[in-house]
């Protein structure tokens, strides 16, 4: 499957977010979904506009940015996460 088939980015929809099929439904909305701990079955049944292969682009979409992330030397990690926050304290 071709995520780039099913993720659609609007600047004028969601704030150029990364939504589903030209759909409100944002990537971000579908992954907090199932992080949260619903099932692939609940959020069909409450998103009835919705298709088990849009789930599945959500999950590739953000499989394939994970990939796409540059990977840190071990080294240079505790530097990094000090960095990191003091720009987002609480992290």
């Amino acid at each position: 499957m071709n995520y780039r088939d099913i993720i659609t980015i609007e600047p004028g929809k969601r704030s150029g977010k990364p939504c589903i099929r030209g759909l409100r439904i944002t990537v971000y909305d579908v992954l907090e979904y199932l992080a949260s701990g619903m099932s692939e079955d609940e959020i069909l049944e409450d998103f009835p506009e919705l298709k088990r292969e849009d789930i599945r682009a959500c999950l590739a979409l953000a499989a394939d940015r994970e990939r796409r992330l540059s990977v840190v030397p071990a080294e240079a990690a505790p530097v990094l996460s000090r960095i990191f926050t003091q720009v987002r304290p609480g992290i």
